[in-house]
């Protein structure tokens, strides 16, 4: 069984992977019942089933229309639609921190959609022990699907060896940064952490917006201060370190991690108001030129590159605080990932559905510029086909990849993770001593764990 304790060495490798071999986008199976007797005309009953009229609720988190993939979803869905057009596919598109509290009322009824969002080890398994998850082993393996992804990837979303989800992501973090608002402040790309609050500090005073983020999301603050963790802590490992009983939340380097978070809270990082925004306002402030940096996943390379900022942004790796840790270790992100209701009342339709979006997937996001940071392997020639200098730069990172940490609420169960949540939003609002969000992390944990 793949827990979320996995040794995050086959995360780096499949990172690592990311070499853009060819992947087999087959073509899509009819979704539709068709009578299999050749030697007989079909029956009323095999001609009403052919007939029906079938309505497949599709849960996403592709809401913004600016997105490259919000219009990916949409064309394979015309698409699968007009080659079966007794198919309805509904879209429910939601930003992330929606569509997990509606997720989360509707397993608590018992009513998931027929296709939802679930992110990857600690945060499925809850979804997978309560049986509401379809296996889909029967799906990947047909029509060379399996082979279409990275290699290591499912192992985030497999449980007592059933794949449970199909990841739309396999990214990392890195800070992108806005080249005309550097050179019109003075400041240079940082290599140290304390040289980057020096330089909100600089861009602060020249009146230029030095960081953007969605805070309303309370996950972008969380991912952000994690990296800054690993590198207090000198390395991956300090959750890990957490459930074994080797170290506590008042350990130095959990207090060192959120005395130098709030250095940079202090300092003005952050928009005026940061938990008001959610992702897709936060990343606009960056996306139209009104913030010089954007701490974020590798998949915002493609919403970055069709906007109003493209060909004026490069990135840089997350560096060292206070001397510790090593950038070539990221925060790694394995994605958002698409399962299947176990009780979908189309399930045969449904994961038919669902075989045809990802094997489209790759031909379709590498089409539209959102290929960056994807779980599948990528047919294609990124620079020929028009890819920025800045997708080019993500590419080249994820070949330095050494290792690294997932996301806290990856890691984690729900109960702490929540916790945490919650105390690192609060950080944006007022200062805290690190030792008392030290000791209110310690209470969740010791409140959460089983």
């Amino acid at each position: 069984m793949v827990t979320k304790y996995k040794a995050l060495s086959v995360v780096a490798a499949s990172f690592l992977a990311i070499s853009l071999t060819a992947c087999g986008a087959g073509g899509s199976t009819n979704g539709s019942t068709t009578d299999t007797n050749t030697s007989a005309a079909p029956t009323a009953t095999a001609q009403a089933k052919k007939q029906e009229n079938i309505t497949i609720t599709f849960q996403n988190i592709y809401p913004d229309p600016t997105d490259p993939k919000n219009g990916m979803l949409k064309k394979i869905v015309n698409d699968y639609q007009t080659k079966n057009p007794n198919i309805k596919i509904e879209l429910d598109s939601l930003n992330t921190d929606q569509q997990k509290l509606k997720l989360k009322t509707q397993a608590a009824s018992k009513e998931v959609p027929d296709i939802t969002i679930v992110n990857p080890a600690a945060q499925m398994k809850p979804f997978v022990d309560a049986g509401l998850f379809a296996p889909l082993n029967d799906m990947v393996d047909q029509n060379g699907l399996k082979g279409t992804f990275q290699e290591g990837i499912l192992n985030w979303y497999t449980f007592n060896n059933n794949i449970y989800a199909l990841p739309d992501g396999n990214n990392i973090a890195v800070v992108y940064y806005n080249k005309d608002l550097f050179k019109q402040a003075g400041v240079e790309v940082p290599k140290t952490f304390e040289e980057m609050v020096a330089a909100v500090k600089t861009l602060k005073g020249k009146g230029i917006q030095p960081m953007a983020i969605g805070e309303k999301d309370s996950w972008t603050g969380s991912f952000l201060f994690m990296n800054v963790l690993l590198r207090t802590n000198g390395g991956p490992g300090f959750l890990q370190s957490v459930v074994d009983g080797k170290k506590t939340f008042a350990d130095p380097a959990f207090t060192e991690a959120v005395s130098s978070f709030q250095d940079l809270v202090q300092a003005g990082a952050f928009q005026e108001g940061a938990t008001s925004f959610d992702y897709n306002a936060g990343e606009n402030l960056f996306k139209t030129g009104k913030a010089a940096m954007y701490f974020m996943g590798s998949w915002a390379t493609g919403g970055i590159e069709t906007s109003s900022v493209n060909g004026k942004v490069g990135v840089f790796k997350f560096p060292t605080v206070k001397g510790k840790g090593n950038p070539d270790e990221f925060m790694l992100a394995p994605g958002s990932a698409f399962a299947v209701s176990a009780n979908s009342k189309h399930l045969k339709e449904t994961k038919d559905f669902l075989n045809y979006f990802m094997l489209n997937f790759p031909k379709e996001a590498f089409a539209v510029k959102g290929a960056v940071g994807i779980a599948q392997k990528v047919d294609g020639d990124f620079k020929a086909a028009g890819y920025s200098d800045m997708a080019m730069e993500v590419l080249g990172l994820f070949k330095q990849v050494k290792g690294g940490d997932l996301a806290f609420d990856n890691t984690m169960n729900p109960g702490t993770a929540q916790g945490h949540l919650t105390s690192i939003q609060n950080l944006f609002v007022q200062k805290k001593e690190p030792a008392e969000v030290g000791k209110e992390h310690q209470t969740a944990y010791e409140t959460n764990k089983k």
